[in-house]
């Protein structure tokens, strides 16, 4: 009872600054969208549209009130759970987000699943190997997957695995899809569109993990190197434990709270790299509709965008900070 009763108000102001973060990011985004040079109505009259068309296109989207006025306005419908109808699709927001929502979850959420799964394994390696042309090697490789940019990455994939492989006529299974979800054309179903639907995901879901997977990786190696001299570590030794033992079992377990905080940290990461990875590779997932809703001014779409990002980052940080005292029993004390 004692250890609620201290967590308890460290809970609560946790969650009063999530909701006070939150609702900055939100009316900065607003204020942004609003001073962006842009008019929605020009975006949605036809070409020959008279100025009188645009002035109502204007009313009826609520675009000629004050920016006060908007702002209450939309203050006022987001309390109520109202995100509003797309400006360009004439949907409601949350129609449109959630069509959207799942591709980005599966595409980040596989991404970076697979991002800490081989970057604990090869900070290890590093951290084991220090010092050797293997750990030169993964240092040089994870550094340059980090410091590229992902829109980079993903045109150069797109190069080697779909256009240099047709050229070259290589096997078919080597030549990756780099455009969609899906073959075009092809009405497949069951496994088929399974396959079909794994192959079209290699490319996206390799790229952000190879990114993921770089930063891990430096990460848990010097983690796992100041580790490595502790009296803990001498004494697992000490007591007969091997190598695989040591750094699968006691040095794992002594690296689970930083890396509890690192995937918090990673996921706002993860969502900005699935904003160009989704545009490149033109999967509809949530990254390319805030990119089209930003280049429409699609005003509502563009908040609830935002406001869904903003929320999974918050949402995790909560998370991690509610599962760092299971991953690190000192944080009790």
């Amino acid at each position: 009872m004692r250890y609620h009763r201290v967590r308890s108000p460290a809970l609560l102001r946790a969650l009063v600054r999530a909701v006070l973060l939150f609702w900055c990011v939100l009316s900065l985004t607003f204020a942004l969208l609003r001073l962006a040079p842009g008019d929605p109505a020009t975006f949605l009259l036809p070409p020959g549209a008279s100025a009188d068309d645009a002035a109502r296109m204007r009313s009826e989207l609520g675009l000629n009130q004050s920016m006060a006025v908007q702002y209450a306005r939309w203050l006022r419908e987001s309390l109520a759970g109202q995100l509003g109808d797309s400006f360009v699709d004439r949907r409601p927001v949350r129609a449109v987000i959630a069509d959207a929502l799942p591709i980005s979850i599966g595409l980040g959420g596989a991404s970076l699943l697979l991002s800490f799964a081989i970057g604990t394994v090869l900070g290890l390696i590093q951290a084991a190997r220090r010092g050797t042309r293997l750990d030169l090697a993964l240092t040089t490789a994870s550094v340059l997957l980090v410091a590229s940019p992902a829109y980079w990455l993903g045109l150069g994939a797109i190069a080697c695995f779909t256009y240099l492989a047709s050229s070259w006529s290589l096997p078919l299974f080597m030549r990756l899809p780099a455009i969609g979800m899906a073959t075009p054309g092809a009405e497949l179903s069951g496994l088929a569109h399974i396959a079909d639907l794994l192959r079209h995901s290699i490319l996206p879901v390799t790229l952000l993990a190879a990114i993921g997977a770089g930063g891990v990786a430096r990460y848990v190696r010097t983690g796992a190197l100041d580790a490595m001299g502790s009296d803990w570590m001498r004494t697992a030794r000490a007591k007969g434990a091997n190598e695989r033992q040591v750094y699968g079992h006691h040095l794992l377990a002594n690296l689970r709270a930083p890396l509890l905080t690192l995937f918090a940290l990673a996921l706002p990461g993860t969502v900005a790299g699935s904003v160009f990875v989704e545009t490149i590779f033109a999967w509809p997932g949530m990254g390319r509709l805030m990119v089209t809703s930003i280049v429409a001014r699609d005003y509502p779409v563009v908040m609830g965008c935002a406001a869904t990002f903003a929320a999974m980052v918050i949402v995790a940080n909560l998370l991690a900070e509610a599962l760092l005292p299971w991953a690190d029993p000192r944080v009790r004390e």
